[in-house]
């Protein structure tokens, strides 16, 4: 059991971690133009040197709701994480970590609502750049959404003995 609660831990940070790289880095989207490598973010549009990203304005309220869910999802994370050390050592035996999972499933629904919309709005082209491609912090934020509902799952179903 203690391996197991090691290993649900270990897991549970790394997905913090990876949480924080994604939203923090720029490299959403990736691609190639006559000055190099392109890259988008959530924040901002890098070539050489960064600039502020150029939003069409009918896609501006799209990227603030990505932003915020983003953000909203990292902090719902780091609670849970913080829940699951409390509970850790309050919680009675035979308990499960109800609290925990809830949270790291909310979690989860706010990691699905950001990717899906930055999916839906942001995904078909890269400014000023040709052959766009998702870049790693895309495939962060997915491999976070799967982290993040496998995890709440477990503490959902784990019990504390």
């Amino acid at each position: 059991m203690l391996v197991l609660l090691a290993g649900i831990f270990v897991v549970h940070i790394a997905t913090v971690i990876m949480l924080f790289v994604s939203t923090i880095a720029n490299v959403w989207m990736v691609g190639s133009s006559n000055y190099g490598t392109i890259s988008t973010g959530l924040w901002l549009l890098c070539n050489k040197t960064c600039s502020q990203l150029p939003v069409r304005s009918q896609d501006e309220a799209s990227l603030k709701a990505v932003q915020a869910f983003m953000i909203l999802s990292i902090i719902f994370s780091v609670v849970a994480l913080v829940l699951f050390i409390i509970q850790l050592f309050t919680l009675e035996k035979g308990k499960r970590f109800y609290m925990t999972g809830a949270v790291m499933l909310v979690c989860w629904m706010c990691i699905l609502i950001a990717v899906s919309i930055y999916t839906a709005r942001f995904t078909d082209a890269v400014a000023y750049s040709t052959n766009p491609h998702h870049g790693y912090c895309f495939i962060l934020a997915w491999i976070c959404f799967c982290f993040s509902f496998i995890i709440g799952i477990l503490y959902l179903v784990l019990r504390k003995k």
